[in-house]
């Protein structure tokens, strides 16, 4: 399929293959491609009946349901732009971003985890005037089925993808249904994605990457095995029970993985549908590739290297050599153009390092706020990762470290300036600067090094949780460590020399 326009590539894939199974939850609930078209239109009869159309901007905050799914595409019929939020976001993020992107109204759950999203949800309507709330348990409003829009005159309705990034605020990704379908391409490629698969989708569905997924499954026909939450042993048995041949190969999913298997060895091998591991979001160590082909009998774990503003760009692929799948994320797709810059601005050869650039089709159109495009964006329209790397001869990126200042927590961005600016707000902080520690589990955990007002009487890390926590900020963002110190080390220029506190706190952990 050629198709770019997300309902259109719906109608196509329900018209090619109806009956196919599009989607599975671990509430063992099935829907075909037909069923799911026919879910998503009288969806949208029900949100036009709410004044919901062309131009309008709905953020949802859904879990892996068939349902958002059914959501989203509903929102792709009427023309309307969205802003998927991940369900781990809460008030000061939401607010924050609903404001920014204008949206007229807001989806989310009663309670899901434990958490009541609809207070949360009418606590953000009740900040601004014309946001409207939509609580939802599952079921969404139905109607009879509306005529669908003319395309809107300036050309696709946009998709708002919110990213931490490395400033203290979110920044919003714009996308568009062509943008996020050029992604798609170099997926399909690199795993050779056919009907016979059956992709787990563990991430959120409201990261780039789920929608992504989502695309991958109306281009390609394969199916969608959905969790709403990664449970170990749940989610583990769904995924063998339920055959899913491409799963997830983050560190903390390969180890849940690993742990079961060992609880159950009458279960090996665990996955026997199991065709490949996917990881991508941060470095994964070389030797994970080994270890899930030894006790899986999968062909391991292969890495991507993408962004919410140029998501899936890099990809390796299983059918390369092991070592290459091992140590480096891939290459570039079909399409992608990559920079390895140097501090002069001039690219440099291959084997030497230097900040990671990309161009390519599904590349964002910009951010949401237009002021922050002339940074993001090199005289020559690449992307500035802000990532270090390294191309090999034979094209293949090895990710280095950071030039921004975020921690990458199992996978997802955390900012230290935002910690570091809620944390100086604490009376028994003088001068705080948090910093990315290696974490097996995770990846990287937030250290917060503070140097107290008093010091015999510092701060808990209980205490700066709490106040966090009465500012708004996600629990996922939460320091796990912290350090005393009694005074910060700066250079020349007075800023502080982060490098020297991650060797002096990683030398010594009862600091």
């Amino acid at each position: 399929m050629i198709e770019s326009d997300l309902w259109g590539l719906l109608e196509a894939r329900a018209a090619q293959t109806p009956d196919a199974i599009f989607g599975l939850d671990e509430r063992e609930h099935v829907w075909t491609f037909a069923e799911l078209k026919d879910q998503a239109l009288a969806v949208a009869g029900g949100l036009s009946g709410l004044g919901i159309g062309p131009r309008s901007m709905v953020s949802w905050q859904l879990p892996n349901w068939l349902e958002a799914i059914s959501l989203s595409l509903a929102l792709s019929y009427l023309r309307s732009g969205q802003n998927p939020l991940i369900p781990i976001l809460r008030h000061r993020e939401v607010s924050f971003i609903t404001s920014q992107a204008t949206s007229d109204l807001l989806v989310t759950p009663s309670v899901f985890r434990g958490f009541d999203f609809a207070a949360l949800a009418h606590g953000v309507a009740g900040e601004r005037a014309g946001l409207g709330v939509l609580v939802v348990d599952g079921s969404l409003p139905q109607g009879e089925i509306v005529e669908r829009p003319a395309p809107l005159d300036d050309g696709e309705a946009p998709w708002y993808f919110y990213t931490s990034g490395t400033t203290a605020d979110p920044k919003g990704a714009m996308h568009t249904d062509a943008t996020l379908t050029a992604a798609v391409h170099g997926l399909i490629g690199a795993f050779e994605l056919s009907s016979d698969d059956r992709v787990a989708l563990i991430l959120p569905l409201t990261h780039v990457g789920g929608i992504i997924l989502l695309i991958a499954a109306l281009q390609s026909g394969c199916a969608l095995v959905l969790a709403e939450t990664f449970d170990p042993e749940g989610t583990t048995r769904q995924l063998r029970d339920q055959h899913a041949t491409l799963l997830p190969g983050s560190p903390p999913f390969v180890q849940a993985f690993l742990d079961f298997q060992d609880r159950h060895p009458e279960c090996a091998p665990l996955f026997p549908s199991g065709r490949v591991m996917m990881h991508g979001g941060s470095p994964k160590p070389p030797t994970l590739h080994f270890v899930v082909r030894e006790r899986f009998g999968t062909a391991g774990v292969v890495s991507g290297y993408g962004m919410t503003e140029c998501p899936m760009a890099i990809w390796a692929s299983p059918n390369d050599p092991d070592q290459k799948i091992a140590t480096t994320e891939g290459r570039p797709v079909q399409g992608v153009e990559l920079r390895i810059v140097g501090p002069d601005e001039s690219d440099v050869p291959a084997g030497e390092e230097g900040e990671v650039r990309l161009r390519g089709p599904q590349m964002m159109k910009g951010y949401v706020d237009a002021s922050l495009d002339a940074e993001a964006f090199d005289e020559r329209g690449f992307l500035r990762s802000g990532d270090l790397g390294r191309v090999d001869p034979e094209g293949f990126l090895t990710i280095t470290g950071r030039l921004k200042e975020i921690i990458i927590r199992n996978m997802e961005n955390i900012s230290a300036t935002e910690l570091e600016g809620l944390l100086y707000d604490h009376p028994k902080v003088v001068e705080v600067a948090v910093i990315g520690l290696p974490n097996e589990r995770l990846g990287e955990h937030a250290c917060a090094v503070v140097v107290p007002a008093d010091p015999e009487n510092p701060p808990t890390l209980a205490e700066l949780t709490e106040h966090l926590l009465a500012k708004g900020l996600s629990e996922r963002k939460l320091p796990e460590q912290l350090a005393l110190v009694s005074a910060l080390p700066r250079n020349a220029m007075e800023k502080v020399q982060k490098n020297v506190l991650r060797e002096s706190i990683a030398s010594d952990p009862a600091r």
